[in-house]
């Protein structure tokens, strides 16, 4: 029987695959930020509309393809190749089934929003769904074994083949199809490479006990996973029916810009950690330990570049997306806020699902759903805008919840969440307050930017090494290996 293979697991090769996973996602996703770019300066505001109306359908089928599932995988203490081959036949099975349903109602999803091009942009963009299938199986083969290098080039390589098919087809006047024919490039693209740089393959045998073995951590996290999607894409729907389809990629727009940064920073450390936090889940007082370094570190990147996303965000969407998206700004502004507070969510929640406290991962998000719902349906008829403002209620909520469960599974004490966030947050608000004085001198809008990109960097910087923060001193010491390795190599 194949046995998945174990490592001692270091400090070093914890620091060595985050970056690893960091390369992955910011590279892929620096391709992808550069073409959408590009794809936002050609095509117009109702095509990505179009294609976010959509996403609301293709995203909510995803959740039942991915998510729990893989996370079973890592999570559990002893695993060979019939949990693999089991989980990636049930997976593609389901992802058969989603599909014939998206298929089949695409004509009815037409007719609720009005749009008759969306039969078959739902058809086409529904084809994904099969490329996630096989990449939850590769993907948790890839964290259980600490071998991030091999996703870095799927992701890579995925982009640079979607870019280059995305802005070629905009160029040739394709429209909206530019958009649909690059996400589904970059899906089929990504799970080829990953099949061949990735050594696992199913064998033909299949458990339905290990599956219900798996199934019975991972679908919490399903169901977790689900209420998450269903509260975004609720809002997408409500956006997209009841206001304009500009509105709708005025408001996802807005959040482009710090989910690029945010969701690359968080689930880099995050995708690393947790298969690391699931070794010492009998060992509550290392999974603290592992649990405070995260936050610290995740904190560091997060909330600098969240505060820099607000204070530059006029210039920036002048110079990136032209002046016929400066409706973006309020939007980005506000999702900045959102996406700061994410950090310490995100390390509590991978704290609860290591220990295999996935039910009471569930119980919270229902919680925080149920909060969310409740804002949108009582403000959604006060405009996007206000929409987009009810984060400013579910956010502390949610903070509140999570750090009083932190105490009591992790007991990681209140007065800790303080020292590990609230220097870092001081002194990114420091540097925000900088940055933001230049666009007072009223110059450029490139200058401008410019400008306040490398006074951010430097002043945080300082104040990095002034305080200390283990953030800087972990991107140092990696850097340093870096380097050194690189001359060794050459000589």
């Amino acid at each position: 029987m194949y046995k998945i293979g174990e490592q001692n697991i270091t400090k070093s090769i914890v620091v060595q695959n985050m970056f690893w996973k960091f390369g992955e996602r910011i590279g892929g996703q620096l391709v992808t930020f550069v073409v959408s770019i590009i794809l936002a300066r050609i095509l117009m505001p109702e095509d990505y509309g179009l294609i976010a109306m959509v996403l609301v359908f293709t995203n909510i089928a995803n959740v039942f393809v991915v998510s729990g599932i893989g996370q079973s995988l890592i999570q559990k203490k002893n695993i060979d190749n019939l949990d693999f081959s089991s989980i990636f036949f049930l997976s593609l099975s389901i992802s058969v089934l989603l599909y014939g349903i998206i298929y089949f109602t695409a004509p009815l999803v037409s007719q609720f929003y009005g749009y008759l091009l969306l039969t078959p942009i739902m058809r086409i963009m529904g084809i994904s769904l099969f490329c996630s299938a096989i990449n939850t199986v590769q993907n948790a083969y890839v964290a259980r074994n600490m071998i991030f290098r091999r996703s870095f080039f799927s992701s890579t390589g995925a982009s640079i083949v979607s870019f280059l098919v995305g802005i070629v087809l905009a160029i040739n006047g394709f429209g909206v199809w530019a958009l649909v024919v690059q996400q589904l490039f970059s899906s089929l693209t990504r799970t080829v490479i990953l099949w061949f740089t990735v050594k696992w393959r199913p064998t033909w045998q299949f458990s339905f006990n290990r599956v219900k073995t798996l199934f019975s951590y991972g679908w919490k996290l399903q169901m977790a996973g689900l209420l998450n999607v269903l509260t975004t894409e609720i809002r997408n729907l409500i956006i997209g029916k009841l206001y304009r389809s500009e509105d709708l990629a005025f408001y996802n727009r807005g959040n482009m810009f710090p989910s690029i940064f945010a969701d690359n920073i968080i689930f880099s450390i995050s995708d690393v950690i947790f298969p690391v936090a699931s070794k010492y889940q009998d060992t509550r007082v290392r999974l603290k330990e592992l649990t405070r370094t995260y936050v610290r570190v995740t904190s560091y990147f997060i909330f600098p570049i969240m505060v820099g996303l607000a204070v530059t965000a006029t210039s920036l969407v002048k110079v990136l997306l032209t002046d016929k998206w400066l409706p973006v700004v309020p939007y980005l502004r506000i999702a900045t806020f959102s996406f700061a507070i994410i950090v310490i969510q995100i390390a509590i929640q991978d704290a609860i699902k290591a220990v295999g406290r996935s039910d009471i991962f569930l119980y919270i998000d229902i919680f925080r759903k149920i909060i969310g719902l409740i804002t949108l349906f009582i403000f959604m008829r006060y405009g996007v805008l206000a929409i987009a403002l009810t984060t400013f209620i579910t956010g502390p909520i949610s903070v509140i919840m999570i750090i009083v469960v932190s105490k009591k599974m992790l007991a990681y004490k209140y007065v800790e969440h303080f020292n590990d966030n609230f220097p870092i947050l001081l002194s990114s608000l420091l540097m925000g307050v900088i940055v933001f004085s230049i666009q007072l001198f009223n110059l450029s809008s490139f200058l401008t930017l410019l400008i306040q990109v490398t006074i951010g960097i430097i002043v945080y910087c300082f104040l990095s090494r002034l305080f200390n923060f283990e953030g800087y001193n972990l991107s140092l010491e990696y850097l340093n290996k870096l380097k050194n390795k690189i001359k060794n190599g050459s000589q």
